[in-house]
């Protein structure tokens, strides 16, 4: 199982929503989402979990990973609803991460957002919330 991924740029940060299951074999698509949201944003990123069902160790480290990358860009990474089955560890020399228990409490931690414009893009596969409905 791999993931899909959902960005949407807002004016102040960015939102990179993931679906399925981080493991080994989906860092690489990760990294590319990630990369997907540097190019394409300013601020924060809230890594949205909510539709994740779960991570491996591997992918647990491409999370930590991400934070670094996006500290050398002056962004910071925050997780909305880390998957129940493991928390976060940070090794060694680490950018802080917020983490907030759901996708809204994130976003308010960013209010004011009502009103501002933001773009969004998606893998093909997505079925997380905003994809069409499957027949």
């Amino acid at each position: 199982m791999t993931i899909q991924w959902r960005y949407t740029n807002r004016d102040d940060l960015g939102i990179l929503s993931l679906s399925g299951y981080l493991g080994t074999e989906a860092v690489a698509r990760f990294a590319g989402a990630v990369g997907w949201a540097l190019a394409r944003g300013k601020g924060p990123v809230i890594l949205d979990l909510t539709a994740l069902h779960g991570w491996s160790p591997a992918g647990q480290v491409a999370v930590l990973d991400a934070a670094r990358r996006l500290a050398e860009h002056d962004r910071a990474l925050e997780l909305a609803a880390i998957p129940a089955d493991g928390s976060i560890v940070p090794a060694g020399e680490q950018p802080p991460i917020a983490v907030h228990c759901d996708l809204a409490t994130a976003l308010t931690a960013h209010q004011p957002l009502r009103g501002r414009s933001h773009q969004e893009w998606r893998t093909a596969d997505w079925a997380g919330e905003g994809a069409p409905p499957v027949v």
